[in-house]
């Protein structure tokens, strides 16, 4: 009988099958597959508003909006609100722990009493978030013809006690008279739904890159 594992041309062969099994653990091991997305607000807490213009509406039409641009490419969802119904703080942090190998998203709509303050701004808690803040911001950037107010680092309750990349986004401001007419309209929260959907792909492929965490 012949001994195979003498063979040292097979024991290479078996050296390089091992190290290409690692290679691509390894290229798999940083990826995610499920998105926590959180719709701000809720039943007796309709956020910011102006006349009869609610952030709550707001955050959850683009919420279902995004949830069905991941589903698409595959990934799995949870959402912490489907309804007009209100869910403490600690809820919605808690919803989105009990998910490992997950990320989570959380959707705001802008409000103060300078009306002449618009754009876009995304809060991130730790460094983890921060990579998931930057893709997520350029790819809402890219949607949207407003002024970049960046990417920052803030103390919100639901990114501050997340256990996975968290983030927080805010998609423009009720209060200003120009973003509020254009977050009326459907084809806006689309494209705030799209942007953040490619801003998600895009730090998918950075983690299983390696490039991020």
């Amino acid at each position: 009988m012949v001994n195979l594992f003498a063979s040292s041309s097979l024991r290479r062969l078996l050296s390089g099958w091992f190290i290409l099994l690692a290679a691509t653990a390894a290229g798999h091991a940083g990826t995610f597959r499920t998105v926590v997305i959180d719709p701000g607000h809720g039943g007796h807490d309709i956020g910011g508003h102006y006349g009869k213009v609610y952030e709550k509406h707001l955050a959850l039409d683009t919420a279902m909006r995004l949830e069905n641009y991941l589903k698409a490419a595959g990934y799995r969802t949870v959402m912490t609100r489907r309804s007009d119904t209100f869910i403490s703080l600690p809820m919605r942090a808690s919803i989105g722990n009990r998910h490992s190998n997950s990320i989570f998203v959380s959707i705001h709509y802008n409000y103060t009493w300078k009306r002449d303050v618009s754009g876009l701004e995304t809060f991130y808690y730790n460094s983890r978030s921060r990579p998931l803040a930057n893709y997520v911001h350029a790819g809402m950037m890219r949607r949207a013809n407003t002024v970049n107010r960046g990417v920052k680092q803030a103390r919100y309750y639901v990114i501050r006690r997340a256990k996975n990349p968290a983030i927080l986004v805010e998609c423009g401001f009720v209060s200003n008279y120009r973003e509020r007419a254009r977050m009326k309209k459907g084809s806006f929260r689309d494209g705030m739904a799209r942007g953040i959907a490619e801003g998600i792909a895009r730090y998918q492929d950075a983690r299983r890159r390696g490039h991020a965490r």
